[in-house]
């Protein structure tokens, strides 16, 4: 319903979105998992969210876990990382891969005021050797326990708030990041959902 508080709301969450903040899902099999990304991209304000699979059977989700925040989300689907990073980095991103290897520095050091797009793997294998060989850095969350991985939500959620943080301090949610066309024809499309 399309009710004067509705639009306001609407247009107040879109100026706050960041068009040029993106997690890239690749291999995530568990439904669980992927829905409480997707609620957590929505909360930190993700405009949009890429998945490496060509369809949306590759995004399985919880609508009990997502809280329908995935309506809030565009989801991009790729046939292969390869494609993914590529168009990425056409539309001017800088590609940041998680990983526990040495090559990695802490998710503190990145600037993620930058366009920055964070690539996160599965649950069983991390992310691809394919992945990881594209990224411009490799980020890691360090971890001061026996367990040297954590929830992929958990990761997710936070990098995510410390992209907040940073684009916080730099003035980020100030004024919207999208253009004046963006924002009027996201809100024509948020309010008929």
């Amino acid at each position: 319903m399309r009710t004067p508080e509705r639009l306001a709301r609407i247009s107040r969450i879109l100026s706050l979105r960041q068009p040029d903040l993106r997690v890239v899902l690749e291999s995530v099999a568990n439904p669980h998992n992927a829905s409480a990304v997707l609620r957590t991209c929505d909360a930190a304000g993700l405009l949009q969210v890429e998945v490496v699979g060509s369809s949306e059977a590759s995004l399985p989700l919880n609508a009990a876990i997502t809280t329908r925040a995935d309506k809030w989300l565009t989801v991009r689907f790729h046939p292969s990382t390869a494609e993914a990073v590529a168009r990425l980095r056409a539309e001017g991103f800088r590609v940041a891969a998680t990983s526990l290897g040495d090559d990695a520095v802490s998710y503190t050091e990145v600037d993620f005021t930058k366009p920055t797009a964070i690539v996160f793997g599965g649950e069983k294998d991390g992310i691809s050797a394919e992945g990881l060989a594209q990224a411009d850095v490799k980020v890691k969350i360090p971890m001061l326990g026996m367990a040297q991985s954590l929830n992929l939500s958990v990761s997710v959620g936070i990098i995510l708030y410390e992209a907040v943080r940073q684009r916080r301090l730099g003035g980020y949610f100030d004024r919207p990041r999208l253009s004046a066309e963006e924002l009027e024809a996201s809100i024509d499309r948020w309010s008929e959902l």
